[in-house]
């Protein structure tokens, strides 16, 4: 296992208009970024040093200068700083009236019905991008009870960590990242998930093909949506739920298309600030 604590990081800093922030992060987040931190001024987004390619982040903000001002810097940082600044940043996130989602060192709020914590570390999925809020509220309306569910690409774990409060009976949860893994092993133990969990690096291939799920979570991206569905829905229980989220409301029709065509029916779908969720049923 490789020495994750003496990983250094590269931090890009965007100062950039608000509006180009979220698409913005889904570009990076296809050529290896892993986090994002937005602010009034842009974002700051984090890449492993070795996974770090400057011709590739100059042109993209080359691409987006015809649209908007850019201006980009960028500076090595170590991994136990970079978690110092996240948590200084970090706030908690509310979903809705029912789900907060919140750092150890913020005190709890009773008003709230589930309470959920997360230590912010280099994981997506903290609560703070549009997809995992998507997820979230559409889980809130979805049954979880007994259920077996899967987390593909879990981040955090923060998308399981809801299931298991809605009454998941099982959990299991897979990501590339070796961190993610790691901070969703952390992040369940620090929540006492009272149902079974699993957790593993790998992918969707990684699954066994006899285990079936009677709920499948998947906010990824487009590309991979568009290639993994068919291998979600043979895991995926008669009856059983698939939310997908990850991309834009432009690209949904292109995510309704591929998992009609694979036999599942559309059951609902939102959005919010151009980001898109749908939940499809088997």
């Amino acid at each position: 296992m490789k020495n994750l604590l003496n990983m250094n990081y590269i931090e890009v800093d965007l100062l950039v208009e608000p509006d180009f922030s979220e698409i913005l992060m889904a570009e990076l987040g296809e050529i290896g970024f892993e986090s994002f931190v937005e602010s009034g001024d842009g974002l700051k987004a984090y890449i492993q040093e070795d996974d770090f390619d400057e011709h590739a982040v100059q042109e993209l903000v080359a691409k987006y200068r015809d649209f908007t001002s850019i201006t980009l810097s960028w500076k090595s940082l170590e991994r136990k700083n970079w978690n110092e600044e996240w948590e200084k940043s970090y706030e908690p996130i509310e979903v809705g009236d029912q789900i907060r989602i919140r750092a150890t060192f913020h005190l709890p709020d009773p008003k709230f019905k589930y309470d959920l914590l997360v230590q912010p570390k280099m994981s997506f999925g903290t609560g703070h991008h549009e997809t995992t809020w998507l997820v979230m509220n559409a889980q809130l309306d979805l049954v979880h009870q007994g259920l077996s569910v899967m987390d593909v690409g879990c981040g955090t774990g923060i998308l399981s960590i809801l299931a298991a409060k809605l009454g998941a009976a099982s959990l299991l949860g897979f990501d590339i990242d070796e961190w993610a893994v790691e901070n969703t092993v952390e992040n369940f133990e620090m929540n006492e998930l009272s149902c079974g969990t699993e957790v593993f690096q790998g992918t969707i291939d990684d699954v066994p093909g006899i285990w079936t799920f009677g709920g499948i979570l998947a906010n990824i991206n487009r590309n991979i949506l568009l290639a993994e569905i068919h291998k979600y829905n043979a895991h995926l229980e008669p009856g059983g739920w698939l939310v997908v989220s990850g991309f834009y409301e432009t690209d949904q029709a292109d995510i309704e298309h591929c998992a009609l065509q694979n036999g599942l029916k559309i059951r609902r779908s939102d959005t919010r600030n151009q980001w898109a969720c749908v939940v499809f049923e088997k």
